[in-house]
């Protein structure tokens, strides 16, 4: 017999993403006395949010929220908080990544806060809005994304006579002109290490790698578009013309104060990687589109990761006001701009104008030689495709992809095996907790 998380997982698919997983009858609001304010738990990793905790409980003196940090993502913080759901003493809100949203659902650990949320629906980009509605049921306020630019040094650019790409044609032109200018150099590194950073890729590609098909998950990840990817990748490994030093290492780290590596294609949140550690390169970068396929038509991109939300979890006795604090947090300037400032991330706020720190920053545009590199994030976050959708198994996906990719960097098959015997394990995986599959 199907276990209960195999019940629940099938019965997402069915249903396009159901809402109706492990769920229960609502949890009625709290009453009690007007005079005492509610007080709601918060679960989150974003450095320095306290700070707009803070300010909506001094904005908010009916509510009351208390902040505990926890441990980033499945490093340690989900686990605590679907342990806290079971155990019936979850926190009201939790920081939940958009690509783990769909593995909360088929755990019964969202609370389907619709008649609270639909209302604020406008306030924030619809690809991020919709990360955390399931079968036209609201469980999640959008937080932030990462969409994707090429960080480049553009006074080595400038030298060696090279243009930022448009295209990834170019991209891989250029790398070799770099190359040929500077055997030392490198136009960027292919990080094995980063899956979430190689299923953006996929996504800008094209082809998206799950969906729904009747009562089935249909798994496409090794397709045509991401084949392309893959070979583009593959053939610059096969010429040298990328290093394979992990991102966010301390040799990557080196490299970008060195010079050794002259871009990344990385994600909006990446401008403090940079900054804060290669600081004696202030003035030299640039940040210019990601490259573009031929004859994608329109400019596509994607992001790292997908991004964070405020989730609300199953059991909280005041759902109108976890969801309350939730829209607040992510949608008044006076915390988004607190928030962009700890590096949370790209706003899922549409209305970014009435942001300071993203018309005007005396520490990121001069580390950029002056450039507003909040123009390119903005576009780049407007393109994201909204037909992208996360399975139930974003940890095995992570795993079994970054493992499979380092076996090719390092001579075990080709980049397009990797993605053929990832998803052959991915199919393995979903029929393994009783979802309906096909593909592979």
């Amino acid at each position: 017999m199907r276990s209960k998380l195999a019940r629940a997982a099938a019965a997402l698919a069915a249903v396009t993403l159901a809402a109706a997983c492990g769920a229960g009858e609502p949890a009625a609001d709290g009453g009690g006395d007007p005079a005492q304010p509610v007080e709601l738990t918060f679960w989150s990793w974003v450095p320095d949010i306290q700070k707009a905790v803070d300010a909506f409980n001094a904005a908010h003196p009916d509510i009351k929220v208390n902040l505990e940090t926890v441990t980033p993502g499945p490093d340690g913080g989900y686990a605590k908080m679907l342990a806290a759901v079971k155990a019936g003493n979850a926190p009201d809100v939790a920081q939940v990544g958009y690509d783990s949203l769909p593995s909360f659902l088929v755990n019964g650990a969202l609370e389907d806060v619709t008649e609270h949320a639909e209302g604020h629906a406008g306030k924030f980009v619809d690809w991020q809005w919709q990360t955390g509605v399931f079968a036209g049921k609201v469980y999640a306020i959008p937080q932030a994304s990462g969409p994707m630019g090429f960080y480049y040094r553009k006074d080595l650019f400038d030298k060696w006579g090279v243009e930022p790409p448009k295209t990834w044609d170019d991209f891989a032109a250029a790398a070799k002109t770099i190359q040929e200018k500077d055997e030392d150099a490198y136009i960027s590194t292919f990080a094995a290490n980063q899956a979430p950073w190689m299923i953006a890729l996929a996504q800008q590609a094209g082809q998206q790698w799950f969906g729904i098909e009747g009562d089935s998950w249909k798994v496409t990840i090794d397709n045509p578009d991401t084949r392309r990817m893959a070979g583009l990748w593959q053939k610059l490994l096969d010429d040298k013309l990328v290093k394979t030093v992990a991102d966010m290492s301390n040799g990557w780290y080196k490299d970008l104060q060195t010079g050794s590596i002259a871009g990344w294609i990385g994600g909006s949140w990446g401008d403090a990687i940079i900054r804060g550690n290669a600081p004696g390169t202030s003035g030299k970068w640039a940040v210019a589109p990601i490259p573009q396929w031929p004859g994608a038509g329109e400019f596509t991109s994607a992001s790292w990761g997908g991004g964070s939300a405020s989730a609300i979890l199953k059991g909280t006795g005041n759902p109108a006001a976890a969801t309350e604090f939730a829209v607040w947090l992510n949608s008044d300037p006076a915390s988004v701009d607190i928030l962009l400032s700890a590096g949370y991330g790209w706003p899922s706020v549409k209305d970014t104008g009435q942001i300071p720190s993203l018309q005007q920053d005396d520490t990121v545009f001069p580390f950029y030689g002056g450039q507003n590199i909040w123009d390119v994030f903005k576009e780049a976050d407007a393109a994201v495709s909204l037909d992208w959708r996360w399975p139930p198994v974003s940890d095995a996906l992570y795993a079994t992809l970054t493992d499979n990719a380092k076996a090719a960097v390092e001579g075990n098959g080709t980049l397009a095996d990797a993605i053929a015997k990832t998803q052959q394990a991915m199919v393995e995986e979903m029929k393994a907790k009783g979802l309906n599959v096909t593909g592979g």
